[in-house]
Formats: structure tokens, C-alpha cells, sequence
């Protein structure tokens, strides 16, 4: 079963999905990033129509979390407080 994080950022969407089969970075729909196989820590990139640099980092134990930047800021997802 597939979990996604979403964030809104401007007039952006930015979607960061983990399946068992690995993990993707869109923006606005668009694929920017993806990596495959099972691992405990994964990384991705890309960036805003903007220019501003996203990375994506995803790890856990007993739980997959998400952390997302946008030019070095934590951003929140939406849903989360």
C-alpha cells in the first residue's frame, strides 16, 4: 500500500510517494525523482518551476516519515499542524 505526503507550496503541489516497489517526487503532477527497491532511508530531488531546490527525505523503523525542504526550509504537509 503506497503512502503520499502532500504539500502545497505557492501555487505549487508537491507529492512525495513510498511503495514497497520504491519512491517518487512529483511537482505539480510531474515526475521529478524516483527511486526503486526497498530501503530504510531514501533521498529525492528536484525543483520548482521557480528554481527552488527540493529535497525529499524518507526513513524510519516501524514507520516511513517524510521530511520535505525547499531551499533548505522544513516544510509542513497538508493535514499536519
Amino acid at each position: 500500500m503506497a503512502k503520499t505526503w502532500t504539500y502545497k507550496y505557492g501555487d505549487n503541489t508537491i507529492e512525495v510517494v513510498n511503495r514497497a516497489s520504491g519512491e517518487e517526487l512529483r511537482v505539480n503532477g510531474e515526475l521529478q525523482d524516483k527511486q526503486t527497491g526497498i530501503s530504510d532511508r531514501s533521498k529525492l530531488w528536484g525543483k520548482l518551476p521557480t528554481g527552488e531546490e527540493i529535497k525529499a527525505s524518507l526513513g524510519g523503523v516501524l514507520t516511513i516519515e517524510c521530511s520535505l525542504f525547499i531551499d533548505n526550509k522544513l516544510q509542513t504537509p497538508i493535514g499536519k499542524k
